[in-house]
């Protein structure tokens, strides 16, 4: 008994569809990639005749033609498995996503490629970047600058005709520690994110610094000192805020309130005062930093310094598609987005104080 061989039906060509519309291989290219040049009508006709003959344009063939790829690539230092499990990134990544649909284009996230961010940068397909957290000494910062791809950095540092985007980090801080200082709190715990990996290029400017010289600046204007041991860092996820508060408890450190610089690290840290046998607010306060959505929904809600997540995604954008590159005056402008305080649930009083009313009314 022979066997039976299915035969593959061959694939229409643009010639193809040329030949059944009546019009040239260039129009057949104009209606899919610039159908502004062809009336409303030619365009219908030709896509449903290519429809009919299941025919799709080649989109290897297009980029080479445009020298284009309508993709922009999302830079990270990070594993894709660490920042698809952070808020933080999730939100930025939607305010990305959104203004990078509303332009036509695709995202492409870019991360270490076996432990390597430079061959991941190489095999990247993408007409600009935006990175996301890298210091300005990194050299991978420079091998885009060489590539001569626009691209915004962003939480970095950058050189003064560079694109980029910062928050105010430091005032953000400082409005968070002045909020615990003024409800009497004295002794604090900073919950600190550790740097992307070792010998990252991350400089004294990065994030962290910023906010833990903010925290500091608040304490030094009513004659406190934040000591190096305050500081306990980890991961920027709720596992690392609540594995960093356990290790401080486990130092001996008895803070009434806590700073954290990310939601997600005062989120665990939420969960650690309370596996530890405390109460938040009652016992210990906590302050994140991000003001995420899920924030006014933890138990209790999360007093939090608010930065424009999904608003810094969408200017990345902008300045990429604006040709954001090292010496372009249209895109080298930096942008700088202000933070504010939100005052929630999980901070109050600090325990002494109000033990402190309690005796005063008896």
């Amino acid at each position: 008994m022979e066997a039976l061989v299915q035969k593959k039906t061959p694939r229409s060509t643009i010639a193809d569809v040329a030949r059944e519309a009546g019009v040239s291989k260039a129009a057949v290219s104009f209606a899919f990639n610039t159908p502004e040049r062809l009336s409303t009508d030619t365009v219908t006709r030709i896509r449903e005749i290519a429809t009919g003959l299941d025919y799709r344009p080649d989109p290897v063939a297009r980029m080479l033609a445009h020298r284009r790829t309508w993709t922009i690539g999302l830079l990270t230092p990070q594993g894709l498995d660490f920042i698809f499990t952070n808020p933080y990134f999730g939100e930025f990544s939607a305010g990305v996503a959104t203004a990078a649909e509303a332009a036509g284009m695709s995202i492409q996230f870019i991360s270490p490629l076996h432990g390597s961010l430079s061959r991941a940068i190489d095999r990247a397909s993408v007409d600009g970047i935006i990175a996301v957290g890298l210091g300005v000494d990194h050299p991978e910062i420079d091998q885009i600058r060489r590539s001569r791809l626009p691209y915004v950095l962003i939480d970095s540092t950058a050189l003064p005709d560079e694109p980029a985007i910062y928050v105010d980090d430091e005032g953000g801080a400082r409005a968070a520690a002045a909020h615990l200082i003024e409800l009497g709190h004295r002794s604090f715990v900073i919950l600190g994110i550790e740097p992307p990996e070792a010998g990252s290029g991350t400089d004294p400017a990065w994030v962290s610094a910023r906010r833990l010289s903010g925290y500091r600046s608040a304490a030094a204007e009513v004659g406190l000192d934040i000591s190096d041991e305050s500081v306990v860092t980890g991961p920027a996820s709720m596992e690392g805020g609540a594995a960093a508060l356990h290790r401080a408890w486990e130092r001996g450190l008895r803070p009434t309130a806590v700073l954290a610089m990310s939601d997600a690290m005062a989120i665990g840290a939420m969960r650690a005062v309370r596996e530890i046998g405390l109460r938040v607010p009652e016992d210990v306060s906590v302050v994140g930093f991000d003001d995420l959505d899920v924030a006014q929904y933890t138990n209790p809600p999360l007093t939090s310094v608010h930065q424009p997540n999904r608003a810094k995604g969408a200017e990345a954008v902008r300045i990429v598609l604006d040709g954001g590159r090292h010496g372009d005056p249209l895109a080298s402008a930096q942008h700088h987005f202000t933070t504010h305080l939100v005052v929630r649930g999980s901070t109050a009083s600090a325990p002494q104080l109000r033990q402190e009313v309690v005796d005063d009314g008896m």
